[in-house]
């Protein structure tokens, strides 16, 4: 499936707060509970639980939530971030440089794909050949890597050099999320669907679509974010990633311990604190409003779109979707570290004004998509949002649907006018693909057609600035999005993912190199 979330997000995109989460970092999050080194044990099964199907397993054909979580274990990437500094640090490359538009990554020596063959500085140039081709329509073109860059290897040096169009403020902070395929994926892409090829610290053995997937780990490796090793006492051999859409019924695995992580996002996250159970949290975007701006839509309309945000007590409604433990959305890009940070949103949003808002919305017909998997209090919080559309005179539709359902129709039949899709990243750039530019059906990931000529503007401004130097700029371009009613982030929070007889690290993306499992 075509994505973008990061977005994020990972889009990743999905009910779920993180989603195409771009940190790739190795350590981070606030924790709680759990035990220490002495009580670590080698071995066992670690079974984890994702709200929705993954779907095709090819890393670079989505950035689904689902799909970059599991990724996480079979694949790497080409360096990792730092979650509490923003530092670059290493993974598949130990040194790297950027020198304007030339990128230069030098490769640990030794590293291997799971087939036992060896991972080279050519495998490398293939994949950003593929992911910078635009027919191969890889939601990472445009996020991940930039537009145009183009790479050259050098297999005895171990050095691989990206050549950009232009100077990228945030490219290593791409490169940390884009994940690299060995070279029989690459000569077989087909074989991706429903296996892996990857050099990740641990390798899928079984897939059983809608259920569950089971994964290895590989013993030799030792070039994981920062140096990381399977090697580590407590790390377990088996890792389950089963499907759990309920979060009510995640919880409940979690406390009975056939679950050993869980991300709750809900009211049942205050049982699993109260039970004292391990956790670890990172800020997140969890509300924000997508309107379809293409043409048969009544959202198409401007009016439509300001009417809809217009109707709306925001301030409301985050506190609902947060069971009140939440607030406001401050930045796009809400997954820390965060590249821009600072408040893009406050103060564009567009004020309640019920009388204007029946102006426009007087008979329009609306189909309003949310995730069934995103917990009790989105559902709340949708309920709420459909009685003050309705309050102003429109006829909403609206469906709580499941992940696999939310991502058919927002990148495929289209059938829908609003969607609440959190898309999570941490630097700007990365959000642009979904934010402007070519639309899906011209093989861009622009899934709801937003064309803002200001913040185009905008990006093209930032996109010319070094590293953060240009920060207030893209700020300020995502700002006339929020003013414009082209788009409308309501909602952040601090997201939750506990743990039952193991400890780890989810620093907006999941770090399978921590995973410690704890004994009894």
């Amino acid at each position: 499936m075509k994505l973008k979330a990061a977005l994020r997000t990972s889009v990743g995109v999905g009910a779920t707060a993180v989603l195409l989460a771009a940190c790739g970092g190795g350590s981070g999050g606030d924790s709680s509970g759990g035990g220490g080194d002495s009580e670590y044990v080698d071995g066992g099964t670690f079974t984890m639980s994702m709200a929705g199907d993954p779907g095709k397993l090819d890393p670079q054909s989505s950035a689904s939530t689902q799909l970059f979580t599991v990724n996480q274990l079979a694949y790497d990437n080409l360096v990792s971030v730092d979650a509490k500094t923003g530092e670059i640090q290493s993974q598949l490359a130990t040194d790297w440089k950027v020198d304007g538009k030339t990128v230069t990554l030098t490769l640990a020596d030794g590293i291997t794909c799971a087939d036992g063959s060896d991972f080279t500085a050519t495998a490398v140039a293939d994949n950003i050949a593929y992911v910078a081709n635009p027919k191969n329509k890889s939601p990472y073109l445009g996020t991940f890597l930039p537009a145009g860059a183009t790479a050259k290897a050098d297999d005895a040096a171990g050095t691989v050099t990206i050549t950009l169009p232009q100077p990228a403020p945030f490219v290593l902070n791409g490169l940390a999320s884009l994940p690299m395929v060995c070279e029989s994926g690459m000569k077989d892409r087909a074989s991706l669907a429903d296996s892996t090829a990857g050099t990740g610290p641990y390798q899928l053995t079984k897939a059983t679509p809608g259920d569950q997937y089971t994964y290895q780990v590989r013993d030799d490796y030792t070039w994981g974010p920062n140096g990381a090793t399977t090697a580590e006492k407590g790390m377990p051999d088996t890792v389950v990633v089963k499907i759990v859409q309920n979060e009510g019924t995640a919880a409940n695995l979690l406390l009975s311990g056939d679950l050993n992580m869980a991300t709750i996002q809900g009211p049942d996250a205050k049982r699993l604190e109260g039970a004292g159970l391990f956790s670890t949290s990172t800020p997140a975007m969890v509300g924000e409003q997508w309107y379809n701006h293409d043409d048969g839509h009544a959202t198409s309309d401007a009016a439509v779109r300001m009417g809809l945000t217009q109707a709306l007590d925001l301030e409301q409604l985050a506190s609902v979707a947060t069971a009140g433990t939440g607030g406001p959305a401050t930045t796009f890009a809400a997954i820390e570290p965060v590249s821009c940070p600072g408040d893009s949103i406050s103060g564009s949003l567009p004020a309640q004004d019920a009388d204007a808002a029946k102006s426009a919305l007087a008979g329009q017909k609306i189909t309003f998509l949310y995730s069934s998997a995103a917990g009790s209090a989105v559902a709340a919080a949708a309920e709420l949002a459909v009685q003050q559309w309705e309050a102003a005179g429109a006829d909403v539709t609206a469906k709580a649907v499941d992940e696999t359902a939310l991502q058919g129709a927002i990148f495929g039949s289209g059938d829908w006018d609003v969607a609440w899709v959190p898309l999570n990243v941490n630097s700007p750039d990365q959000l642009v693909p979904f934010l402007s530019g070519p639309g899906l059906a011209d093989g861009g990931t622009n899934f709801s057609g937003i064309d803002n000529a200001d913040y185009t503007a905008g990006v093209q401004k930032a996109s010319t600035m070094n590293g953060t130097e240009g920060c207030p700029t893209w700020l300020d371009a995502e700002s006339q999005l929020v003013a414009a009613a082209d788009i409308i982030p309501f909602a952040n929070n601090q997201v939750k993912t506990f743990g039952n007889g193991a400890e780890f690290t989810y620093p907006g993306q999941f770090v399978p190199t921590s995973i410690r499992m704890v004994g009894k």
